[in-house]
């Protein structure tokens, strides 16, 4: 679970005297007790950086603390080692430690924390350690680890077969799923869509336990895995059925995995049960809190392959990748970080089932009419943290305090998000009306138990509230009876040996002591014992002083070893109702998606689409989501589509409406006149749809799609050495193959990367094998407007046009989408407004009039037909 090996075995250097750097290269008989259990340690986890607890810090040694400064850009230094010299390291404070390997798995490393498990003090010889956590991409449960609006997936794939199994967790929110298919494009186009942190796959390659970063190959990847993961390569046999299946009954308490949908998928229970042994390999003293393994189907869902997901920048945008300008940028009205990552989702996996689409549509219409309880309940939700994630960490044993007071906060708030949403009619809100007692109940004794404000470090006291434990109590008087002495002591001295200035004082290497200048320290009492002489005051002690420094301390670390030990049995209370807090958080996540979706229709005037079992695509005036948002109030131009079939509906004036909509629209107008942002406008409003949100529109009578494809934009793939064109072939060639009558085809420019003739030729043949062939949805863009002939020849097929005004010396872009052809490209005209000079605008117009004279296009097609 590391780089590749030139990275992490490094050879040992030519001078004698330099530090070592190698532990394979070094006689272990020859270093000191602490560094052999050192490489005993790293013996263990060889494939992952060890993190080794020395006193304040965090230590590396070796080859490790090469990659370490080099990765982190910290200071090589070294280390007296034993007889062997010095050896390499690298170090980093141990309470900043969370920060330094955030970075370090961030860049795809593992790393294993090997902590003292004693207290220096009380150890006989080496201070015992232990290893606590290995920290892993896919496994990370600290909060500034992960980001709050996305989930932190692990996944597993087992193929065999051409068949394949997946599973995935996200263990931060107990989320665990399984599936099964057999294409493995589905594979892929699932673990794009998924974007987990960390893969395992099963080989019997020899590196096994190697994590393979992001760009590193392996002969034991196969193709169909992105290259784009970090991959961990695992054994075999943790992923057999004769290991997988026993462990995942055993985990869930079953007989049988009928229930949990998987009985019957032997590579999806493959995937599950080796996920699970990793997760126990991983986590040592930490519990994984999952929720019961669910199956589910990709078909289930609309599917939204990664070329249509980046052309239709649902997450990101295609010119730089930042979440702003995206779809969920514009979308995203959530309140919690549980409703941001739900919309994530959603947004990824949109719905094929009506019923569901039309279920989260009524929270949505109540929202919208019910402002005062939209305005109300987006005020609450606002007050309620990551309700899965602190019950992960709490679950885990990671939890601080902190999170308790965060997670009691949020447990309280939910009677009243009950009682808000009372009287409220819909699904998804009528999910929050009844909140289990027994959380309200932990939610009191956490804020009964655990002090408003309390610390960080969970070791060092002030945990506790006063009335909760007796003995705790009486530790604390006792405590607080020996601070009180020493806080008079100093008036006392002072009074009884005259001494104005003497001070009481303490720090870590000699406890309290009494203060004197060195004036007056000829005057002091026989009693006080000289114990440090500095330039300007002597530092005493007394007996007495002594005795109540050493009951303070022996007192205090009792008091804080009981603090401790009731706040983890009340952090391992929680972990028991994990189950039900995650139910109701779900609850919780999927309801402020809803709300933040009506506040957003509200707002910018979206309709409620109306779902059918038909094949139309039908919006009248409909608008892009993100595009509307990024101009000024009013400045998008609307317009409508029609596609797909009959259509019998009412208008908005209530007039009947029938007429029949084209499979495929032939789009043509002039460069940067609209044609792009259209094409993802329909995209964006009919995947909006399945999502169950309302869309930007006036109207909109839509048939379910079972996936929807796009090919916008030009890009090469210079890593493979493929061209523009063959990108664009490869593409278009993804959606022939794939496409169905019931899928949603949107195109840009197809053939505009090869000779004019080509290209027209293969546009040519693409569009009327989409038309005849498939019959699938299809708005076809293009500047070859000798397209609009098809119209002529078939008959789903109609022509539309970009419109623009022709002024006597420039064009004025309408961005208005109407009837008909056009039947020039205006190209020269956007050649003019990039910038060109003039010269060459007057030239390229006197070679057009040439080519139009002499261009055989015409001929060719009315020939065809």
């Amino acid at each position: 679970m590391t780089a590749s090996p030139s990275a992490t075995q490094p050879t040992e250097p030519n001078n004698p005297s330099a530090p070592h750097t190698n532990t394979q290269l070094v006689d272990r008989s020859k270093l000191s007790k602490m560094y052999q259990h050192y490489v005993e340690m790293k013996d263990k986890y060889p494939h992952a950086l060890l993190l080794y607890r020395v006193g304040d810090f965090f230590e590396t040694f070796f080859q490790d603390a090469v990659i370490i400064s080099r990765e982190l850009e910290l200071v090589l230094t070294s280390k007296h080692g034993g007889e062997i010299g010095r050896v390499a390291m690298t170090g980093v404070p141990h309470h900043a430690w969370e920060r330094y390997t955030t970075l370090l798995v961030e860049k795809g490393y593992a790393v294993v924390i090997c902590d003292q498990v004693e207290d220096s003090a009380d150890a006989i010889g080496l201070v015992k350690r232990e290893v606590t956590r290995i920290l892993t991409p896919g496994t990370l449960l600290e909060e500034g680890m992960l980001k709050a609006s996305r989930n932190n997936y692990l996944a597993a794939v087992v193929i065999a077969a051409n068949h394949w199994g997946l599973a995935y967790a996200d263990i931060s929110t107990g989320e665990y799923l399984t599936t099964q298919g057999s294409d493995l494009e589905h594979l892929t186009q699932e673990l794009m869509r998924l974007q987990p942190s960390e893969v395992l796959f099963p080989t019997n390659a020899p590196d096994l336990g190697s994590l393979l970063r992001p760009g590193e190959t392996s002969p034991s990847l196969p193709q169909c895995l992105p290259p784009s993961f970090c991959y961990s390569l695992r054994s075999q046999i943790p992923f057999s059925q004769a290991e997988a299946r026993p462990r995942l009954l055993q985990k869930f308490k079953v007989r049988s995995l009928e229930g949990l949908g998987c009985e019957h998928l032997p590579l999806a229970v493959r995937a599950a049960g080796g996920l699970l042994e990793y997760l126990e390999d991983t986590q040592k003293a930490n519990t994984v809190v999952l929720q019961t393994l669910r199956t589910y189907t990709i078909t289930d869902y609309l599917i939204v392959d990664q070329q249509t997901r980046r052309n239709l920048e649902i997450t990101q945008t295609v010119r730089d990748g930042t979440f702003h300008g995206s779809l969920l940028w514009a979308l995203d009205r959530t309140s919690t970080a549980m409703g941001g990552r739900a919309l994530r989702r959603w947004l990824l996996q949109p719905l094929l089932d009506i019923k569901g689409i039309r279920s989260r549509q009524d929270t949505i219409q109540e929202l919208v009419e019910n402002t005062p309880l939209r305005q109300d309940l987006r005020q609450l939700l606002r007050q309620i943290y990551d309700l899965e994630r602190l019950t992960g960490r709490a679950g885990s044993g990671t939890a601080n305090a902190r999170d308790l007071v965060a997670l009691a906060d949020s447990l309280s708030r939910l009677p009243q998000l009950s009682r808000l949403v009372a009287d409220a009619h819909s699904p998804f809100l009528k999910a929050l009306q009844k909140v289990p007692p027994v959380l309200e109940e932990l939610a009191q004794k956490l804020h009964l138990h655990i002090v408003e404000s309390p610390p960080i470090h969970l070791k060092e006291g002030g945990l506790i509230r006063p009335g909760i434990n007796p003995q705790l109590d009486e530790r604390k008087a006792t405590v607080e009876g020996d601070q009180q002495w020493i806080a008079n002591l100093e008036v006392d001295e002072r009074t009884r040996t005259g001494i104005p200035n003497l001070k009481v004082g303490f720090n870590k290497t000699f406890g309290y002591y009494i203060s004197i200048t060195r004036s007056k320290s000829d005057t002091v009492p026989p009693n006080y014992i000289r114990k440090q002489t500095l330039t300007n005051e002597e530092r005493f002690i007394t007996p007495d002083l002594k005795e109540r420094e050493a009951r303070i301390l022996s007192a205090r670390d009792d008091l804080n070893e009981l603090e401790y030990e009731i706040f983890a049995s009340l952090r391992a209370e929680v972990g028991q109702f994990a189950e039900i807090i995650r139910n109701l958080s779900r609850a919780v996540a999927a309801a402020d998606v809803l709300c933040g979706l009506a506040e957003l229709a509200a707002h910018q005037g979206y309709c409620r689409p109306d779902m059918v079992a038909g094949r139309e695509v039908v919006i009248f005036d409909g608008r892009h989501p993100v595009v509307e948002q990024s101009l000024p109030a009013g400045f998008f131009v609307p317009n409508s589509t029609g596609l797909g079939g009959e259509t019998n509906r009412q208008d908005a004036e209530g007039a009947k409406e029938e007429e029949e909509k084209p499979d495929l629209v032939i789009l043509t107008g002039p460069n940067a006149s609209g044609k792009s942002c259209y094409l993802r406008q329909v995209g964006l409003i009919q995947l909006m749809a399945q999502v169950g949100s309302f869309v930007p529109a006036r109207l909109a009578n839509l048939g379910i799609c079972d996936r929807i494809f796009t090919r916008v934009g030009a890009v090469d793939d210079l890593a493979t050495g493929q061209s523009t064109f063959m990108v664009e072939m490869n593409e278009t060639a993804n959606i022939l193959n794939h496409a169905t009558s019931r899928s949603l085809v949107l195109l840009d420019e197809i053939g505009r990367g090869t000779a004019t003739f080509d290209g027209l030729s293969i546009a040519w043949a693409v569009a009327e094998y989409l038309a005849v062939d498939i019959r699938s949805r299809t708005i076809f863009a293009t500047h070859y407007h000798e397209l609009n002939e098809l119209a002529t020849i078939l008959p789903n097929v109609a022509n539309y046009q970009v419109t623009v005004k022709e002024l006597p010396d420039q064009i004025i872009f309408l961005h208005q989408v109407q009837p008909g052809g056009a039947d020039k490209s205006y190209g020269i005209e956007a050649g003019r407004l990039a910038g060109l000079p003039a010269v060459v605008i007057k030239r390229a117009k006197q070679v057009m009039g040439q080519i139009e004279q002499h261009s055989k296009i015409a001929m060719g097609l009315q020939n065809l037909e």
